[in-house]
């Protein structure tokens, strides 16, 4: 009887042993899997087959203030390639009186796992007639930025981002270009003219394509969006900056407004 107990302990341990070396009920030296973030599957591209669209209008509730002149008497060069009195461009109104335009409008959050293709096509901003032009513009991360003097005299262009880095290059002759990238989203970085004082202009840079620059009669467009919930921003270098939210389905169009008071309510912390 004692032999028979020793065998079948034997037994089963035997069988134990071989249970948890397949796996079976034991402990693993295995590392887990790492599952995938509920929501959109990392990596997912957008249909733009089943994608809708958001769009508006940005006006301004009142009077705005005039745009200040500029005065050129600093640089002969801008005063000749200037045939007319020039002034900011800090408010841009419509024929309506109320048309807000440079107004930068942007999904500022909801999208998810999505990814896009990062444009190879330039944006562009371009010193001409002592100005930059665009004002207020946006590109993607690691886009290339092409910066033009179209001037006859020395323009340099100023960075001052928060997040990306700094960048001071001057363009002392006409016709010269550098190109930039930033790589990280940021809203919003300025531009300056360290020769030109009244030089400036603004860009909004991003990680997704759903962005768009009113103009002067107020209007956006933010294509091809997946169904979602979305914050969707405008923002204005002096009036501050609104937030709503929208859902949207799959191809259906959501149209949303924003209206700002002369004098802003808002903070510009986005």
């Amino acid at each position: 009887m004692r032999l028979r107990n020793v065998w079948i302990g034997t037994v089963a341990v035997a069988l134990a042993a071989s249970v948890v070396a397949c796996g079976g009920g034991g402990p693993s030296n295995k590392s887990a899997e790492p599952s995938a973030p509920a929501g959109t599957p990392a990596g997912q591209k957008v249909d733009t087959a089943t994608a809708g669209k958001v769009s508006g209008t940005v006006t301004v509730d009142g009077a705005v203030p005039k745009n200040d002149a500029i005065k050129m008497n600093a640089d002969p060069v801008c005063i000749r390639e200037n045939k007319e009195p020039q002034f900011q461009a800090t408010y841009v109104v419509g024929s309506d009186g109320k048309s807000l335009g440079n107004v930068f409008v942007y999904v500022k959050d909801g999208l998810g796992n999505y990814v896009y293709d990062t444009p190879t096509e330039k944006a562009t901003i371009d010193q001409k007639q002592c100005r930059y032009h665009p004002h207020v513009f946006g590109v993607r991360t690691n886009q290339p930025i092409e910066i033009i003097n179209s001037d006859p005299t020395l323009h340099n262009i100023h960075a001052m981002p928060k997040g990306n880095s700094e960048f001071n290059t001057g363009q002392p002759i006409q016709g010269m270009k550098m190109t930039h990238t930033f790589d990280k989203p940021e809203i919003m970085v300025p531009f300056k003219c360290d020769v030109h004082g009244w030089m400036n202009a603004y860009v909004g840079v991003l990680d997704h394509p759903y962005f768009a620059v009113t103009k002067d009669d107020g209007k956006f467009e933010l294509k091809d969006l997946p169904a979602g919930t979305y914050t969707i921003v405008a923002w204005h270098e002096k009036l501050g900056t609104q937030d709503q939210k929208v859902t949207l389905g799959e191809k259906e169009t959501k149209d949303i407004n924003f209206t700002f008071k002369p004098v802003a309510t808002t903070t510009n912390n986005n």
